[in-house]
């Protein structure tokens, strides 16, 4: 598979190595940056998902990719775009990092990255983004790279059993620029 690489001022995008597994399980054990997403019980999940992104980059040319700062070439998480699945049926795009790499900009950073890489290589007029109601931090990025809400789509995730409180999800949404936008902005 080609070497898949998107570099932003303080960031590496690119396709995920061996090395970042252990990286990738010590977040699934940080209770706090994980108290949004689903549960992962062990290490031979998270390599699952570390997986199923490497397979979506060789079937798709896109994905979740690994998340490298370039000061250090340290693996802080993960950023990109998913393909279209239930229930919107649109491209996703998604994002979640190392607590230690919170609070300076690296998410908002990286997404605005991967939508500019969207537009550029898929041929898609709009991109969703899913996070429970109290994920203040995510849906404040969303808003950052000029995503919209749109109460009247929030579901219930169908990857979630009925009772779990993270089953409520919100959706967001952007629709590709416009050359009236692209001025705009």
């Amino acid at each position: 598979m080609a070497e898949f690489r998107l570099e932003t001022p303080r960031l590496i995008l690119r396709n995920w190595r061996e090395a970042d597994r252990e990286a990738n399980w010590q977040w699934y054990q940080d209770a706090e940056a994980r108290r949004f997403l689903s549960t992962v019980a062990s290490r031979a999940e998270a390599d699952a998902k570390i997986d199923k992104c490497i397979a979506s980059q060789a079937e798709h040319g896109h994905a979740f990719w690994a998340a490298e700062r370039k000061a250090d070439g340290a693996f802080i998480g993960t950023c990109g775009i998913g393909a279209p699945r239930a229930p919107s049926h649109e491209y996703e795009i998604g994002w979640r990092f190392l607590r230690a790499a919170w609070g300076q900009g690296y998410a908002t950073e990286a997404a605005r990255a991967s939508l500019a890489w969207a537009w550029a290589n898929l041929a898609t007029p709009t991109i969703v983004a899913i996070t429970v109601l109290a994920n203040v931090a995510s849906w404040r990025v969303m808003e950052k790279i000029g995503m919209t809400r749109h109460p009247e789509e929030d579901f219930d995730h169908p990857d979630l059993p009925a009772g779990d409180p993270l089953r409520a999800h919100i959706l967001y949404r952007i629709h590709r620029p416009t050359s009236e936008t692209a001025h705009a902005a």
